[in-house]
């Protein structure tokens, strides 16, 4: 274990105390949310990124071994492992050099080699490999080995024979196989040519028609794009490498001095090289430069999904909501503070029943039943249209004010099993318009009920492995509802499934036991839910927030098995814990707590310091949404299509998604800019992430426009 802390400590840059300490409290199944929120002192403030890393790395090193074991297991039933080969296996760091050793003792298939050796041909091979004979040509070698029985009818034959029992030991010779890897990805050239124009309709692949790049520079967006195009059949891709290069490395590595053979040995090396070992470094190289590729997209739609969920909650109002369209109408749909649903309509606002005037009485007549006055408009097709529609009906002199709100997933929700148990009585369009509504009121609970690879946010998350991008995508989202916190009264399962410790099943109880008793008043009733024993209730009490009178310390991030401690320190200033839900006595609070001295209270507490301090934060703002406030982009009136755009208009936009090549910005048309990264800023930019995420607000100006490709080029430097 000692090593395992060592390499991972020296290789992340932690202290080995802190590694020391994460791996304790994961093998004893705490969540990584529960380790960086609760147990900080412990881990000396290591928060969920540095923990997400010691967790994959542990399990990375623990594969390892496991491998290795396997591997020195299986060559010694064999009878051919021997003290140093077992060392270098143990002395492996990667689990590419473990395979590469383990190579020559992997039972293989029928090859060339083996059917070779199984026509007795291997000590020929082995006479040629040592070069140790003098004065011996290959003719008189190979002619004891002619036997028609065994269909080596001749020299050429058994000298073909023995020659692919040679090629095959040197591409199984790790220490080979290592030099090419590394000469292939050093100076090794990935390029692409047109295979199929007419599969390319629009031209997507149009810069890949004749393109090469550096193996060692190729940027991760470009390697998923020349996957896609060969995966589509229109591009061909390969790697090119300086051959005369490995082959000299190879000769030099195989070829004695006055080898008797040497001419032999050249032609088998070539052999080796281009049958058998360069094809296998190629998939290697793409299978290495795929995995890094999906990464990085993975961890760029992480932060997009991150943004996208912290986007700020309308919280506490009513909204209603319409789901936009033409032929088949406008959904509407009115929903009061808590998402529940009120009522719902159908307009045709729009062409090509332009039924207006009933569409303005169904809309006024819902603002007036229900004293709503924020209309949440759905951003697909009609929706510039139906936001002219409500601006007229405000210029009318209506009380009502819009957002438009991103509905990218909204009907992948409305089709899903989830929806039709939520909302069996409404059409698949319907739903949508809720889903749209409550999207406003909380992005967080809503999102969490859609596949987030619909959401509309990523690189190339189509092209990446699934099960990578689920469990990175289950971590960001595990993430932000643990820093924001759950209202236990009005989660769904969908969220509640997210809380630390929690399970798709628990999740379902706790809204079953709150619909069938009521309201939760404490967290400790959560106790009382089937199938959450007191484990889970430790990493999930936290993260829970209940708005009772009952259990007030429940309305912050404070830790149940904090609350005596918050409780003193609450008593020592002349406090109760009701008063964090007086105003007035809270302001009182805040500025008693703000003269604390924090190191000193700490030891009289019995407490560690980064647990006081965020029991002096949570109690300072209780019952706080993390969440900024609601912005919301102004689109311009005259620009409803791509046609009502010019060149060096300055509009603005909603950031939709950051890829790394730049932005793209919803700015009122319906296909959405691209900020290139070189227009992000007069100064250079390495990462666009740096400058912008998904849902800022942000001005920009209309560079180029192409419309046959609907195509908009923006800029952020006015």
């Amino acid at each position: 274990m000692q090593d395992i802390i060592s390499r991972i400590a020296k290789n992340n840059n932690f202290k080995e105390s802190q590694v020391k300490a994460a791996i304790e409290l994961i093998d004893e199944g705490n969540t990584i949310p529960f380790i960086a929120r609760y147990r900080k002192e412990m881990t000396g403030k290591l928060d969920e990124e540095e923990l997400r890393v010691i967790q994959e790395r542990l399990d990375y090193i623990r594969n390892l071994k496991k491998r290795k074991d396997e591997v020195i297991r299986l060559i010694d039933e064999q009878n051919k492992l021997t003290k140093e080969l077992e060392e270098k296996i143990k002395e492996a760091e990667i689990l590419q050099e473990v395979e590469d050793l383990y190579r020559p003792y992997k039972q293989k298939r029928q090859t060339r080699a083996t059917k070779a050796k199984e026509k007795g041909l291997e000590p020929l091979a082995e006479i040629i490999w040592k070069q140790n004979k003098e004065n011996i040509n290959l003719p008189d070698l190979a002619k004891d080995y002619i036997d028609s029985e065994k269909d080596l009818n001749d020299y050429e034959e058994v000298l073909q024979g023995a020659n692919d029992i040679i090629a095959e030991w040197i591409s199984d010779d790790a220490e080979i196989r290592k030099k090419i890897r590394e000469i292939s990805f050093k100076k090794g050239v990935i390029s692409s040519s047109l295979k199929d124009e007419e599969l390319d309709e629009k031209e997507k692949y149009k810069i890949y028609y004749d393109y090469n790049e550096s193996v060692e520079e190729i940027p991760p967006h470009r390697i998923l794009a020349l996957n896609r195009g060969e995966d589509e059949e229109i591009l061909n891709v390969k790697i090119e490498v300086p051959e005369e290069k490995i082959y000299s490395y190879i000769e030099s590595k195989i070829i004695k001095n006055n080898s008797p053979f040497k001419q032999n040995l050249i032609d088998v090396i070539k052999d080796a090289y281009k049958r058998l070992i360069f094809p296998s470094i190629e998939r290697e190289i793409r299978n290495d430069l795929t995995d890094k590729a999906e990464e990085h997209a993975i961890d760029v739609f992480g932060k997009n999904l991150r943004s996208l969920l912290l986007q700020p909650p309308y919280k506490g109002k009513g909204v209603i909501a319409i789901d936009p369209g033409f032929r088949t109408g406008s959904k509407v749909c009115a929903v009061d503070e808590t998402g529940k649903l009120l009522d719902t309509a159908t307009i045709y606002p729009h062409p090509p029943q332009n039924n207006k005037e009933e569409a303005r009485k169904t809309i006024k007549n819902i603002v007036a039943e229900y004293e709503i006055t924020t209309i949440a408009i759905g951003s697909g097709t009609a929706s510039r249209e139906t936001e002219f529609f409500i601006s007229e009906l405000i210029e009318e002199g209506e009380d009502i004010n819009y957002i438009i709100v991103n509905e990218d997933g909204a009907s992948v929700y409305s089709a899903s099993k989830l929806a039709r148990e939520e909302f069996p009585e409404l059409d698949v369009a319907m739903r949508g318009a809720v889903s749209i509504a409550r999207r406003l009121q909380d992005p967080l609970a809503e999102l969490v009920k859609i596949d987030p690879k619909s959401i509309g946010v990523g690189l190339y998350q189509h092209d990446v492995d699934d099960k990578k991008l689920n469990k990175s995508l289950e971590n960001v989202v595990e993430s932000v509802v643990n820093y924001v916190g759950v209202d236990l009264n009005t989660a769904s399962p969908s969220l509640l499934q997210y809380v630390a410790g929690i399970n798709s099943s628990v999740a379902e109880n706790i809204v079953e036991q709150r619909k069938e008793k009521g309201r939760y008043k404490n967290r400790s009733e959560l106790k009382e839910v089937y199938g959450l024993g007191p484990k889970t209730y430790k990493q999930a009490a936290g993260f829970i927030r209940i708005f009772s009178a009952e259990d007030p310390l429940a309305r912050t991030p404070i830790h149940p098995e904090s609350y005596e401690t918050a409780e003193i320190l609450l008593k020592d200033l002349n406090f109760l814990v009701e008063d964090i839900k007086n105003e007035k006595r809270l302001n009182e609070l805040k500025n008693k707590l703000s003269e604390i001295d924090l190191r000193k209270k700490a030891k009289q507490l019995s407490v560690g310091l980064p647990t006081l301090k965020d029991i002096v934060k949570s109690l300072k703002k209780p019952g706080r949404d993390p969440r900024d406030e609601l912005t919301a982009a102004n689109f311009r009136d005259d620009v409803l299509k791509l046609e009502d755009l010019k060149t060096e208009m300055v509009l603005e936009g909603t950031v939709r998604n950051v890829v790394d090549f730049g932005a793209f910005v919803d700015i009122g048309v319906k296909e959405d800019g691209l900020v290139h990264i070189s227009e992000m800023s007069s100064s250079y930019v390495e990462d666009p992430l740096d400058v912008v995420q998904a849902g800022d607000i942000i001005k920009v100006k209309i560079i180029d426009i192409d419309k046959k490709r609907k195509r908009i080029a923006l800029s952020m430097i006015l």
